[in-house]
C-alpha cells in the first residue's frame, strides 16, 4: 500500500496571487505598503497568521491580529478568483489513483479554503484526508498533521511520501520518519528543497507518480 500526502500552496496549485491579493488588501486597508506576489512566494509556508506577520513592517507588527482578521474576511470570498491547478497535476493525480495509491493533503491554508479549492479544482478526485491550519493543530513543520492522516490509513504495511515546495514539507516528512517528494516548480525552488535535504526532486507534477509507482 502506498500513500501521497500533498501540500496545497505552490505544489497543487499556484494559489500566490490570491493570497497576495488578500494580504494587501489588508494591508492597505491599515496603511501599510503592500508586496508584490514574487515577495509573497517567501513569506508562505508556514499559515496565515505567520503570513500577515511576515507582510507588515516591524513598526507594524502589532497590527498582526487585524491584518489576519482582514485577510481572512476576503481570502474567504476571494481564494478561486486567480487560483489554478498546475499543468499535469490532475492528471498525476487520476493515475495515481488508479494505480491504488491513497490520496490525501496536509497544508497550513486555512481548513475551510483548502477544503473548497481541492473539492472545485479537483472534484473527480477521492482523498482520504484534506487537512488544514486550524486552531487546535499544530502548523508544519510539526508533524500532528500527518499523525492524523495516518490514523485513518489502512492497518496494513503503507510507504506513505510527503510531498510539497518548501523547506516546511520537508522538516514536516523528517518529523513525521517519512521521505519528501520536493517540487522543483513551487514557490521555493529547487535549491531550497536539496538544501533541507528532500529524499527527491520533481521536476513537473508527473514525474510525481513516476517517483512513487517506480
Amino acid at each position: 500500500m502506498k500513500t501521497a500526502v500533498f501540500d496545497l500552496d505552490g505544489t497543487i496549485a499556484d494559489t500566490i496571487y490570491d493570497l497576495g491579493d488578500a494580504v494587501n488588501h489588508g494591508l492597505e486597508k491599515l496603511g501599510c505598503p503592500t508586496h508584490d506576489y514574487e515577495a509573497y512566494k517567501k513569506m508562505v509556508g508556514n499559515g496565515a497568521k505567520k503570513l500577515c506577520e511576515r507582510a507588515l513592517p516591524e513598526n507594524k507588527k502589532d497590527k498582526a491580529g487585524e491584518l489576519h482578521k482582514l485577510f481572512g474576511e476576503y481570502y474567504s470570498q476571494h481564494y478561486l478568483d486567480k487560483t489554478r491547478l498546475y499543468d499535469g497535476m490532475k492528471e498525476t493525480m487520476e493515475k495515481l489513483r488508479s494505480s491504488g495509491v491513497i490520496l490525501a493533503v496536509a497544508t497550513n491554508k486555512p481548513e475551510d479554503a483548502a477544503r473548497n479549492i481541492i473539492w472545485e479544482l479537483l472534484p473527480d478526485i477521492d482523498f482520504v484526508k484534506v487537512l488544514g491550519g486550524v486552531e487546535y493543530r499544530p502548523v508544519k513543520p510539526d508533524s500532528a498533521i500527518l499523525i492524523e492522516i495516518f490514523s485513518v490509513l489502512p492497518d496494513e504495511e503503507n510507504e506513505v511520501y510527503m510531498i510539497g515546495d518548501s523547506n516546511v514539507d520537508v522538516r514536516t516528512a523528517k518529523n513525521a520518519g517519512i521521505p519528501c517528494i520536493g517540487c522543483a516548480w513551487g514557490f521555493r525552488g529547487r535549491a531550497e528543497l536539496e538544501a533541507e535535504g528532500a529524499e527527491y526532486i520533481a521536476e513537473k507534477p508527473e514525474d510525481i507518480a513516476e517517483i512513487i509507482l517506480k
